[in-house]
């Protein structure tokens, strides 16, 4: 298991215009891709999730990503093509989407659910 100091910390992150795909490199090596898709159903703002306590995949919105911003030391804030923009990634819940997303690919699987946090 990774030093969750050392893997909470991304180093480079990758989102080429058209892509849909998100590739994100942490400090100890790992290299995690998160299809849009996944990406932008688990957001976790309030829009999306509502203020209860489970986190559930929320289909629909435009999947291209516009816009990558640091929030501190501790989240990304994606904008999408429809302008949504509210949601905080920490660096520790895009690590286990990361995880997420390459468990689903080695399995075969379509859309992973995502771990209590």
């Amino acid at each position: 298991m990774a030093d969750p100091v050392l893997a909470s910390r991304p180093v480079r992150v990758r989102a080429p215009k058209g892509a849909r795909v998100f590739e994100i490199h942490w400090a100890d090596g790992f290299v995690g891709k998160i299809p849009h898709e996944l990406l932008r159903g688990y957001c976790p703002c309030a829009t999306c999730q509502g203020h209860g306590g489970t986190i559930r995949f929320v289909s629909g919105g435009d999947l291209e990503l516009e816009e990558i911003n640091q929030v501190g030391n501790y989240a990304l804030q994606f904008t999408w093509g429809d302008r949504h923009d509210t949601g905080l990634y920490s660096f520790r819940y895009l690590r286990v989407l990361c995880e997420m997303a390459m468990d689903a690919a080695q399995a075969g699987g379509d859309r992973p659910e995502l771990p209590r946090l």
